[in-house]
């Protein structure tokens, strides 16, 4: 058994991106990860459609797992005991990354100054988005917490150390966020050698939908934290959008402004899109943007 990093690939209906994923991740390997240099294992969570049969379809270099539970963190933790080796990179589906990339990850994790976690740098193509879309994400990419943390990216890479304090956090929806936050500043690094795309949604109402459960994950997130935190004790890191953050961007740069008017009218249709489900505990329904899977 290959003794070398491992990718773990949590895929829940995923026929139509898993095949881009893969073809960049296998498309430069020196070895195949049967012969060492990646193991490499694709979970298949509730799939009703045929993401096994394409994940399949790479043979030995692919280790297809199937659960008929559509859970992500049920994927990642079954991932987790089929997986090999560290260091350990976590990969959405949906996003797209080079084997050169994860080699990256991995030299971040090891030698003089390595950290616990890492993530890539993110690419967002805006091919085909409209152009609310467009503006709401000039503004999100320039957000220092959006800049410097490791959630949004859809990749994360873990050592031993930092993979075992991942594997003490509960299920949440915002389970990037939440991994993001498990380490202080000095203990992550996003890197600039690795890249990924992330594909954003093309319209409005699919842009909404993403951040309904972007606001309602995070409500969870901190519902968490507050009852986990000891009483007196500080308050905990947060990645939240502050009028300061915003202000401080449009001092910088005056013609934001019609961008950031878009960014807050997102924030408050989403906000107010997430109370029912906030007020009726509803961590389980996700609301999945399909325009960014489209070819």
């Amino acid at each position: 058994m290959p003794d070398g990093p491992s990718i773990v690939i949590p895929a829940h209906n995923e026929e139509r991106t898993l095949g881009r994923l893969l073809d960049g991740l296998l498309a430069d390997l020196q070895d195949g990860p049967l012969e060492g240099e990646f193991d490499l294992v694709v979970v298949c969570n509730g799939c009703t459609d045929d993401t096994a049969r394409v994940a399949a379809a790479y043979g030995p270099r692919v280790r297809v797992v199937e659960t008929p539970v559509p859970s992500k963190h049920e994927a990642l933790r079954l991932g987790d005991a089929h997986a090999h080796g560290f260091p350990r990179i976590y990969v959405d589906a949906d996003v797209e990354l080079r084997a050169a990339d994860a080699r990256a990850l991995t030299a971040a994790l090891s030698g003089p100054g390595a950290v616990l976690a890492a993530a890539p740098e993110r690419e967002l193509p805006m091919t085909g988005c409209s152009w609310p879309v467009r503006a709401y994400y000039r503004v999100w990419q320039r957000l220092p917490a959006v800049r410097e943390g490791l959630f949004g990216r859809g990749v994360i890479a873990v050592s031993g150390e930092g993979h075992a304090r991942l594997a003490a956090l509960p299920p949440l929806m915002a389970d990037d966020l939440a991994a993001s936050l498990a380490f202080a500043p000095a203990e992550r690094a996003v890197v600039p050698a690795a890249r990924v795309v992330v594909r954003p949604p093309r319209t409005w109402p699919d842009l909404i939908r993403r951040r309904i459960r972007a606001a309602t994950s995070t409500a969870q997130l901190e519902a968490h934290q507050d009852r986990a935190a000891p009483t007196g004790a500080p308050a905990p890191p947060s990645a939240r959008t502050g009028l300061a953050d915003l202000r401080s961007l449009l001092r910088a740069d005056p013609t934001l402004l019609p961008d950031l008017l878009v960014f807050l009218a997102a924030a408050l249709v989403a906000r107010r899109g997430a109370r029912k489900a906030v007020r009726s505990g509803d961590f389980a329904t996700w609301l999945r943007d399909e325009s960014s899977r489209r070819d």
